[in-house]
């Protein structure tokens, strides 16, 4: 089951595990149809290219194409009691199990999301995290007893029932905003917590750490002109894919019990997977993780350094084009303000 999967990164990943041969339930808001005789009340939603069919119908869909079963479920997560009926009246009557759940489901104010804290109305706390920490752990609560119920038939070599959080570098680093971070930060705390109750039940859990994404809104944000004022300048062009986050969560899933339960609760990184598991991107290429040397000087440090150069000089390509890379320590990494604010 997977949250969020009519657009970004939660169709990603619901598309990869289809190809993978999954039967995956497709949880959104947008839809073609009705549910009940009216639409999921959708208040308000990142501008996309028109003409993208970016619905729980299309993902499901597409699904099915790629070898798996895609079921779309059109449904407001926002609504307390939303996502139990769907666990116990529709995957666990239906299934009797649950292999994987994701959760990536999440909502932006329609005002943006970067600003001073006491500047932004309380409502920025709900919409980040509302949807995006609240309901990410309703779900887990009411999976959590279809989840151990699945590990207790399962083989004792078979690989362990997986719940994944989608979650950002934003819970170790100083992102757009306090209160985006905190629920970030709670995100991944709240992966590992649930991983030390649900061990001994055979169950593991994951926090995953895209990096930038070229999801369909943010696509969208480059060609509207306000890409660069809302994340900071950074290079969208050499972003990730949605189908990346896919293929790392299908690997995870893969994993034998032995080796998921050792790694169970802790953070993982899409493009260090990539790189521990060998497989690409769509188009060929193994993005750098953002806390490798490799992303972290040509997008922070090189250009601090250039603005400081006399008569436009740049930093040699010798130098840009032999970046090792080299992961930094997640204290590191976590230590200090951001670039931007940085004035050491």
């Amino acid at each position: 089951m997977v949250t969020g999967a009519s657009r970004g990164i939660g169709r990603g990943i619901a598309l990869e595990l289809g190809s993978a041969g999954y039967k995956v339930y497709c949880l959104g808001r947008s839809s073609r149809s009705t549910q009940d005789g009216a639409a999921p009340v959708i208040d308000y939603q990142r501008p996309v290219a028109e003409g993208l069919d970016l619905t729980v119908e299309s993902a499901a869909e597409e699904i099915t194409k790629r070898g798996g079963v895609g079921i779309a479920v059109p449904c407001d997560l926002g609504r307390d009691g939303v996502i139990e009926d769907i666990l116990i009246n529709m995957v666990q009557a239906n299934e009797e199990r649950l292999d994987v759940l994701v959760c990536s489901a999440y909502t932006t104010p329609p005002t943006g999301i970067r600003g001073e804290f006491w500047k932004q109305d309380l409502d920025m706390w709900d919409y980040v995290n509302g949807l995006g920490l609240r309901q990410v752990y309703a779900a887990c609560r009411a999976a959590a007893p279809i989840l151990i119920d699945t590990a207790e038939k399962k083989n004792l070599n078979q690989q362990p029932p997986l719940v994944c959080l989608v979650s950002s570098f934003g819970g170790k680093s100083y992102t757009f905003n306090v209160a985006y971070g905190v629920g970030k930060a709670a995100i991944d705390r709240l992966s590992t917590d649930m991983s030390y109750q649900l061990a001994k039940y055979g169950v593991a859990t994951t926090t995953l750490y895209p990096g930038l994404v070229k999801t369909e809104a943010n696509l969208q944000m480059g060609e509207d002109g306000t890409w660069d004022e809302q994340s900071g300048g950074l290079d969208l062009s050499v972003g990730e894919s949605p189908a990346f986050s896919g293929k790392a969560v299908v690997e995870l899933a893969a994993l034998s019990k032995d080796s998921m339960m050792k790694r169970s609760g802790n953070v993982e990184v899409v493009a260090e997977l990539a790189t521990e598991f060998g497989f690409t991107d769509t188009n060929g290429n193994r993005p750098s993780s953002i806390r490798s040397l490799q992303y972290l000087l040509p997008n922070f440090v090189f250009p601090s350094i250039e603005k400081e150069l006399e008569d436009g000089k740049e930093i040699p390509a010798w130098i840009k084009d032999n970046i090792p890379n080299i992961l930094l320590p997640w204290s590191v990494f976590s230590s200090g303000p951001p670039p931007e604010m940085d004035s050491r």
